[in-house]
């Protein structure tokens, strides 16, 4: 599973682009979803063949990734768990979109299709808010639906979160 970032290295396992923010907020149709203050913005991409250690591990990174100073000023000591932030989750079937081709056309096969994504998606918000051990601090957009997402970046900070780091290398390439 993959959490954000544009990196044609990652088109073949799960993928979650996080980016440090100050604030950010989903609005659907012209009716906000959800809303954070500081914490990370996760757009999630889930791969045609993700499984729940994909999941797993996408957050329990996503949660214990020091990415803010802590009280002494040092970088990069603190979660956004251990800060008491927030976490705001975007899905992102775009993420393992192709465009190789002499079209230019996207190519979407990589993207686990819509109805099981659902279901993954759903586990992965849960595993995210027990990872943390404070749901109320896991939000979320709407599944499927055209999303204005807006953000403040703090930094700007963007991490990859790619569930491929925790498979030998080679065994996801055959996947």
């Amino acid at each position: 599973m993959r959490v954000a970032a544009c990196n044609m290295r990652l088109a073949h396992c799960p993928l979650v682009p996080s980016q440090r923010v100050k604030s950010a907020s989903v609005t659907v149709e012209g009716t906000l979803v959800s809303q954070i203050s500081r914490g990370v913005l996760a757009l999630v991409g889930i791969y045609k063949d993700d499984n729940a250690a994909d999941l797993e591990y996408c957050a329990k990174k996503l949660c214990a990734s020091k990415l803010w100073d802590n009280e002494n000023q040092k970088s990069w000591r603190k979660s956004v768990k251990q800060m008491e932030y927030e976490v705001l989750l975007v899905s992102q079937f775009t993420l393992f979109g192709d465009i190789s081709n002499k079209k230019h056309v996207p190519d979407f096969s990589k993207s686990m299709k819509s109805a099981h994504a659902s279901a993954r998606y759903g586990e992965f918000k849960s595993i995210v808010a027990a990872q943390y051990g404070d749901p109320t601090k896991v939000k979320d957009g709407v599944f499927g639906a055209m999303m204005d997402v807006t953000l403040v970046n703090d930094g700007p900070v963007t991490l990859l979160v790619d569930s491929r780091e925790s498979i030998p290398d080679g065994v996801c390439a055959e996947r």
